[in-house]
C-alpha cells in the first residue's frame, strides 16, 4: 500500500434495533444534525451527495459520495468517494444482545494536495485524527438514538 493509500476499520455498537440504525446511517442530510465533524452535506442527486468533514486538524476534507450498494435486509451499506479522497466506505449491521453492532471500513487514497504533500511523514497523525472522528460519531450516534 502507498503512503498515501489508508485502511480504516471501526467497529461501533449501538443500543438500537437494526432498522432504525439503519435509517440514520442512510440519512446522509441529517449526519451534521449528530456528527459534530461532518459539517455540510449538499444533495446532488438521489444517489450522490457532497459532505464535508472537519476533525480535530484544521483541515476540511471534501467527498462526493455515490452510493453503491443499500441493502437494509441484508443490513449493508457501500458508497464511492471521490473528492479529497478516493475510494470506498462499506458498514455492515447486524443485530447483537442490546442493539447493534457496525462494522465501517474505508480504503481510501489522499488525493487532497495538502495531505498527499504531508502524508508520508504525517500518516500517524492522520489516522489519530481519523480515529477520533470516528469516536465521535459512534458517541453521538450513540447520543442521537437514545
Amino acid at each position: 500500500m502507498a503512503s498515501r493509500d489508508y485502511r480504516f476499520r471501526s467497529v461501533w455498537s449501538v443500543e438500537a434495533p437494526v432498522p432504525t440504525v439503519f435509517g440514520v446511517l442512510v440519512d446522509l442530510g441529517g449526519y451534521p444534525d449528530w456528527w459534530p465533524d461532518v459539517r455540510t452535506v449538499r444533495q446532488i442527486d438521489e444517489d450522490t451527495a457532497e459532505v464535508s468533514c472537519r476533525a480535530t486538524l484544521p483541515y476540511t476534507i471534501v467527498l462526493r459520495m455515490v452510493r453503491v450498494e443499500e441493502n437494509a435486509e441484508a443490513g449493508r451499506l457501500r458508497v464511492r468517494l471521490s473528492g479529497d479522497l478516493d475510494g470506498e466506505l462499506h458498514c455492515e449491521l447486524s443485530r447483537v444482545p442490546g442493539g447493534t453492532r457496525l462494522d465501517i471500513g474505508q480504503v481510501v487514497g489522499v488525493r487532497k494536495p495538502l495531505l498527499r504533500a504531508l502524508s508520508p511523514l504525517a500518516r500517524p497523525v492522520l489516522r489519530a485524527n481519523h480515529a477520533l472522528m470516528m469516536r465521535r460519531g459512534q458517541r453521538s450516534l450513540r447520543a442521537h438514538l437514545a
